[in-house]
C-alpha cells in the first residue's frame, strides 16, 4: 500500500506493549537545561550590573549624593542570577535517574532552562539600559525622575520573573508526564 499504518509492538507475554529504550543522550539534553538557566541568567545579570554601574559611576561625578539611591538597578540585575541558580538547582534535582530519563522529560527540562535563562538575559538587558540612562537623567533632573525609573525597572524585572514562573511550572510537570515512556538502557 502507498501509506503504511504504524502498528504497536507487543511482547510475547500477554500482549503487553514493548516500551522503547531510554536514550542515553537524554541526560545530556536535560543537563543543557541546567547550563542554559545559569549561564544566560548570569549573562543578563552581568550585563545589567555593568551597564547600570557605568551609568551610576558617571552620574556620581555630577551628583555624588545620589549614588546610593541609584544602586537599585544593580541589585535588581543581581536578582536575575538568582533566578537562574534556583532553576538550575531544581532541574538538577530532577536528574536522579539518568537511565530512565525519557526524551520528553529531557527536552522539557531543556526548555525550562532556556525559558528562565533567556527571559533573565532579556530582563538584564532592559535593566542595564534603563539603569544607565535613568541614573544619569535622574541626576540631571535633581531626583524628579526617580519614581518613574523605578517603575520601569520593576516592569523590566517582571520579564525575568515571568520566565522563572513558566520554567518552574514546566520543570515540575516534566518528570510526571515523561515517566514510563521508556525503559532503562541499563537492563
Amino acid at each position: 500500500t502507498a501509506t503504511s499504518v504504524p502498528t504497536k509492538h507487543f511482547s510475547d507475554r500477554l500482549l503487553e506493549p514493548v516500551l522503547a529504550v531510554c536514550a542515553p543522550q537524554s541526560y545530556f539534553i536535560a543537563s543543557l537545561g541546567v547550563a542554559a538557566a545559569i549561564v544566560f541568567a548570569n549573562l543578563g545579570a552581568a550585563y545589567g550590573t555593568a551597564k547600570a554601574g557605568a551609568g551610576i559611576a558617571t552620574m556620581g561625578i555630577m551628583r555624588g549624593d545620589m549614588v546610593m539611591r541609584s544602586l537599585i538597578p544593580v541589585v535588581m540585575a543581581g536578582v536575575l542570577g538568582i533566578y537562574g541558580l534556583i532553576t538550575a538547582v531544581i532541574i538538577n534535582g530532577k536528574l536522579d535517574k539518568p537511565d530512565t530519563l525519557s526524551a520528553y522529560t529531557a527536552y522539557a527540562l531543556l526548555g525550562a532552562g532556556l525559558c528562565v535563562g533567556m527571559s533573565s538575559a532579556a530582563a538584564g538587558y532592559a535593566i542595564g539600559i534603563v539603569g544607565d540612562i535613568g541614573a544619569r537623567c535622574n541626576a540631571l533632573a535633581n531626583g524628579k525622575l526617580f519614581v518613574g525609573m523605578i517603575l520601569i525597572l520593576i516592569f523590566a524585572e517582571a520579564l525575568g520573573l515571568y520566565g522563572l514562573i513558566v520554567g518552574l511550572v514546566v520543570t515540575a510537570s516534566s518528570v510526571e508526564h515523561g515517566a514510563g515512556l521508556c525503559t532503562s538502557y541499563l537492563s
